[in-house]
């Protein structure tokens, strides 16, 4: 048969049709503009073009004022109160309006930190009439990047942008699902379940326990994440400080830059190329990329743990699990969880794979990559949001745990050679081969508990040891695992 030809196929669509593109309000190209736009968007005051250009604006006004204030460049005026208030105010009400006008000016400059610098020069000349007559500012209007280049602005915003929208945002939701699950953890602390090792029946543990050990894993990772460096610079278009000692050679140029990196809250990098060189957010985004492959192990768990029907799914009113099949509650949530966080990931990798190389001075190659951190966070944040939904929706079936206890009794083996092991060293005769004798008995069979009483009876084990081990069924065998899930909250 001829392989189609994919030219002369024709289309099932109709040859005239709406152009979406051209479509107003325009259409989103991507999910988390589209679809998914609600649970992400306390990312856009962060992690947007928009949110980009205010951050380069609020490193723009603040070197203003630190240099007026410290007396960096001789005969600068020092500022009044409402003078950097002015200026600060350029900032905080950067928005619609100042946005269009921001992008009609880089329009013209074709370059978006000059037309930063273009709009709050715009401002300041216009601050005669728009804050006081006398006022100072039109004298400052030089120092608007004053010997910057635009990565000693692009930097600082990044690192301002991205600590935001970590503890801002990200922070907060990836701890409070970690909460979601220690409190489930502790809910279901003293509930016995088969464990499974390479999926066969294993030593018992409690649903508690297994969720308090994904939940402090979850746990240590925000620790990591919480705790990371933020890093800033500023020291001119190749690192140097040419310019600025060029400029005003009897300033402390190092340590001027210090204060100010440190000012914005960030810890200052004293050795860079014209980049700083991004390590810091390598590191950071390592760390978020484990948070989700620990929270895409949890997923994954739960879905297993739906389809042997230990968690039941708290059906929605009125919704479909399936187009056919109507009696189907599918795990939704979960399977969305893990594309998201793949998805993440996958960024994440790229992003901190990328960014700690740039050619010999700078090359431009951070510039696209880092307009990608946005939907880096916004898919992890997309499944953090659903699996604390998907939680939400769960309950235990205790009685089907229960029941898969009941029929595997085979799983003291372990706590029965165990204990002759322990009978052995004591000087209790007739223990050899404890191992071997419980694997004959054990493995490839299910025994009832009669037969494992009676195997137990009969090994001449001391009294109170005998005793114990007749009492053991598989649902007491679960050691600690209830008091260990109190380890959460040490």
């Amino acid at each position: 048969m001829a392989t189609p030809d994919p030219a002369r196929t024709p289309s099932p669509l109709p040859a005239e049709r709406v152009r979406l593109a051209d479509v107003s309000p325009s259409i989103a190209l991507g999910p988390l503009d589209g679809r998914y736009r609600g649970t992400v968007a306390p990312l856009v005051d962060h992690l947007s073009e928009a949110a980009l250009n205010r951050a380069r604006l609020a490193v723009e006004v603040e070197w203003v004022v630190h240099l007026t204030t410290h007396q960096v460049v001789p005969g600068a005026p020092v500022l009044a109160d409402d003078e950097v208030a002015y200026l600060r105010g350029v900032v905080a009400s950067f928005g619609a309006d100042e946005i269009a006008e921001l992008a009609e000016i880089e329009r013209t400059t074709v370059h978006d930190v000059k037309a930063v610098e273009y709009f709050l020069k715009r401002r300041i000349a216009a601050a005669p009439e728009a804050l006081r007559a006398g006022t100072v500012l039109p004298q400052v209007a030089e120092l608007v990047h004053f010997a910057l280049t635009s990565e000693d602005v692009n930097n600082l915003s990044y690192a301002l942008m991205v600590r935001g929208a970590v503890h801002e945002v990200w922070l907060p939701a990836a701890a409070a699902l970690a909460d979601d699950v220690a409190d489930l953890a502790r809910e279901h602390a003293q509930v016995p379940m088969l464990a499974l090792t390479h999926g066969q029946p294993a030593t018992p543990t409690t649903l508690g326990k297994e969720l308090a050990v994904l939940a402090h894993r979850l746990r240590r990772q925000l620790r990591r994440i919480a705790s990371d460096e933020v890093l800033g610079k500023l020291n001119g278009a190749t690192g140097t400080y040419g310019a600025h000692v060029a400029a005003v050679p009897d300033a402390d140029w190092p340590e001027v830059s210090r204060t100010f990196v440190e000012h914005l809250g960030l810890v200052w990098n004293p050795l860079t190329t014209q980049i700083e060189s991004h390590d810091w957010q390598a590191e950071l985004y390592a760390d978020v990329a484990r948070y989700n492959r620990v929270l895409h192990n949890l997923a994954t768990d739960v879905w297993t743990y739906i389809s042997r029907g230990v968690f039941t799914q708290i059906p929605v009113a009125g919704a479909t699990g399936s187009s056919t099949m109507p009696h189907k509650v599918n795990p939704i949530r979960f399977e969305n969880a893990e594309a998201n966080l793949e998805v993440s990931c996958a960024l994440l990798d790229t992003l901190g794979a990328t960014l700690v190389t740039s050619r010999l001075q700078r090359d431009l190659t951070d510039s696209t990559t880092q307009r990608n951190i946005g939907p880096a966070f916004g898919h992890s944040l997309l499944a953090i949001d659903n699996v604390r939904r998907g939680l939400r929706a769960l309950s235990v079936d205790e009685a089907l745990l229960a029941r898969e206890l009941d029929q595997n009794w085979e799983v003291l083996g372990e706590a029965v050679q165990s204990a002759m092991r322990a009978a052995s060293v004591a000087g209790v005769t007739g223990m050899e081969n404890p191992y071997e004798r419980l694997k004959e008995l054990t493995r490839g069979h299910r025994l009832t508990g009669d037969e494992m009483r009676s195997f137990v009876a009969g090994l001449g084990l001391p009294g109170d040891v005998a005793e114990r081990l007749a009492a053991m069924t598989p649902a007491t065998y679960v050691g600690l695992a209830a008091e260990l899930v109190t380890r959460l909250d040490g």
